[in-house]
């Protein structure tokens, strides 16, 4: 199952947010997603574990934790929609 984790503090990197799952169980991926520019966090990221009964543990235990002063949403992450790309430049 794959998570969505938002509200994160910007200096928590993709290890710190898989050793916070963790204990409920196999991560197999945790990515915190940075700002493309300036490679700063943009306080949020995904994890995904290997089993759902494990993901829904973790979501009700860390969802609304506080982490570095911050109380973090953690929730099923939904399909990205496909958007048209933008011609802006």
């Amino acid at each position: 199952m794959n998570m969505y984790v938002s509200n994160l503090g910007f200096h928590v990197q993709d290890e710190d947010l898989k050793q916070l799952f963790e204990p409920f169980g196999e991560v197999t991926s945790a990515k915190v997603i940075r700002d493309r520019d300036t490679g700063r966090s943009r306080g949020f990221g995904f994890v995904e574990m290997s089993s759902d009964e494990h993901a829904n543990k973790a979501m009700q235990s860390l969802n609304n934790k506080e982490v570095e002063g911050r109380q973090m949403s953690v929730t099923v992450a939904r399909e990205r929609e496909s958007r048209p790309r933008s011609n802006r430049w």
